[in-house]
């Protein structure tokens, strides 16, 4: 716990990497797998509820250095490890994890605003509105954090053994994390503001150099600490996630867990959701200023609309007779934009500027991919619109610059096409998987963006370095380098994380079922 928190969850994913390696490395990966069955609450635990509570403080104790629950001196000599299950001892980690990390977390975020936001240079140096972009809610965030952990210690320190965390997770989750929603959704203001201030203020810039210098921050930089809450309401999902699949099935605790998940889940798709919508309307009115349409003019900018893809294609000019032939000539540049419900097909004209010449909804595209053309006609495929901006049917031959971006045209224009892999939701007993070992930041709208310990589906790959993945504890698809990866080998190992993925998602599902038939009655 002397850790801040993005050493503490780099720390924590690197190991998490680690272990799955060992576990892929082994032939029989059963004795480091969770056991089926648990028979945790079987074990009494009355030898030890007489003893006097731990003084485990861990919002104070900021330089403890215990990462382990079962590393505690009161555990150890409580005689409580002998008596226990192996598999109760990894829930306890689980549940311990949760809390420390909290703890490392409250202290990072105090070292935001201590440090960094109360600064009286900095105060002097921003304007007021620039200061709330810069830093928007996140007193609220932290006196949320403060309340959350001295729950969560509170307890810890009831009893040894952990009874549960999940319930004041949820309770904690339904009542304050809203203001999570609020900061994230402040993201893309918060980053443009901080490289305009970065760039107009040399003052500022000075000031931030000298703070991130400190060695309070440990080389950490000032970003790093702004994006913290939404990075941890993220992992907080994820560590429920971990006790998930820990507990008992069809227990008391799993059904805390289940509730804790299901309400998390519903706060980090609002952050998504919110910093998605910020970025995804400036963008639109972005498009619709450089669109000059040769056709019959199509509104653009709509809330229920996104853009998933744009680029230059090349054009194959004259009739599919005219493949015989071997020259540059036979294509010409077009460039498409691709939203989630329309496709518009273009010519770039100068100013920057793109004449629309045809278009058509997004469900009436089919893709088809040409084999064993030749070289000229490599990474070529068959566009056809169903119904096009005249209300015809028309067919496109087009060109990629490559073999990825073939595929990555193919998949987003007709995503219900079948992929090399079958996906996650088709339950499929085993499927190729790969885990993140280098963290990725989606560059383009139809990449993903990774964390270390991320664990995906192969869905399909290129010959020259992507791939194409369903993430599992959230099904996010999306394209990526290859190279940020290991392929997990061992089948036994890939069966264990989908079972795991299922019990999680399956569950979700079901009380999703059951809300609904509730709300109906």
């Amino acid at each position: 716990l002397g850790l801040l928190y993005q050493e503490y969850r780099d720390k924590s994913t690197r190991e998490e990497i680690e272990t799955r390696r060992l576990q892929d490395s082994q032939t029989d990966p059963e004795e480091t797998s969770p056991s089926e069955e648990t028979s945790s609450e079987a074990e009494p635990t009355s030898t030890i509820e007489n003893k006097a509570p731990p003084q485990i403080n861990l919002l104070r104790n900021s330089n403890s250095r215990f990462n382990l629950w079962q590393d505690l001196p009161e555990v150890q000599s409580s005689g409580v490890l002998s008596i226990l299950q192996p598999d109760e001892i990894k829930l306890q980690e689980a549940m311990f994890e949760l809390v420390t990390s909290e703890a490392s977390y409250y202290k990072s975020l105090n070292l935001l605003v201590s440090h960094f936001m109360e600064n009286e240079r900095l105060k002097k140096i921003l304007h007021q509105s620039e200061a709330h972009i810069l830093f928007s809610n996140v007193l609220d965030v932290m006196a949320v954090s403060e309340r959350f952990l001295l729950d969560l210690e509170q307890r810890v320190e009831e009893n040894i053994v952990i009874s549960d965390v999940c319930d004041i997770v949820y309770q904690h989750t339904v009542n304050h994390f809203s203001v999570y929603i609020t900061y994230v959704s402040n993201q893309t203001y918060q980053e443009r503001a901080y490289k305009q201030l970065l760039q107009d203020k040399p003052a500022f810039r000075e000031v931030i150099s000298q703070l991130e210098l400190d060695p309070k921050c440990k080389g950490l930089s000032f970003s790093s600490f702004l994006i913290l809450p939404f990075q941890r309401i993220t992992r907080l999902k994820l560590l429920v996630q971990n006790i998930l699949k820990k507990v008992e099935e069809k227990s008391d605790r799993e059904s805390t867990a289940l509730d804790a998940h299901k309400e998390l889940e519903t706060v980090v798709k609002a952050c998504n959701e919110g910093v998605r919508k910020m970025s995804r309307t400036e963008q639109m009115i972005s498009i619709q200023k450089k669109l000059e349409f040769k056709i019959k003019s199509v509104p653009i900018i709509s809330h229920s609309r996104w853009l998933l893809k744009q680029g230059e294609l090349q054009q194959m000019n004259g009739p599919k007779t005219s493949r015989t032939l071997r020259t540059k000539k036979l294509f010409r540049e077009i460039y498409l934009f691709l939203f989630n419900d329309l496709l518009v097909i273009c010519r770039q004209i100068p100013g920057d500027k793109y004449q629309v010449f045809d278009s058509a909804p997004r469900g009436l595209l089919r893709v088809e991919e040409l084999e064993d053309q030749g070289q000229s006609l490599a990474n070529v495929f068959i566009l056809r619109l169903l119904e096009n901006a005249d209300d015809r049917e028309a067919s496109y031959m087009l060109k990629a610059s490559s073999q990825s971006e073939m595929k990555r045209w193919m998949i987003s224009l007709a995503p219900n096409r079948r992929t090399k892999f079958v996906s996650f939701t088709s339950r499929l007993v085993d499927c190729p998987q790969i885990q993140c070992v280098h963290p990725y930041v989606a560059q383009q709208p139809d990449e993903l963006s990774l964390e270390l310990a991320d664990v995906l589906n192969i869905l399909d790959k290129t010959d020259d370095g992507w791939i194409f993945g369903e993430r599992l504890h959230d099904q996010e698809r999306g394209w990526f380098p290859s190279s940020m990866g290991e392929e997990i080998l061992n089948p036994k190992i890939r069966a264990q994380n989908l079972k795991e993925c299922f019990r999680v998602h399956k569950s979700d599902d079901s009380q999703r079922r059951k809300l609904g038939s509730r709300n109906r009655q």
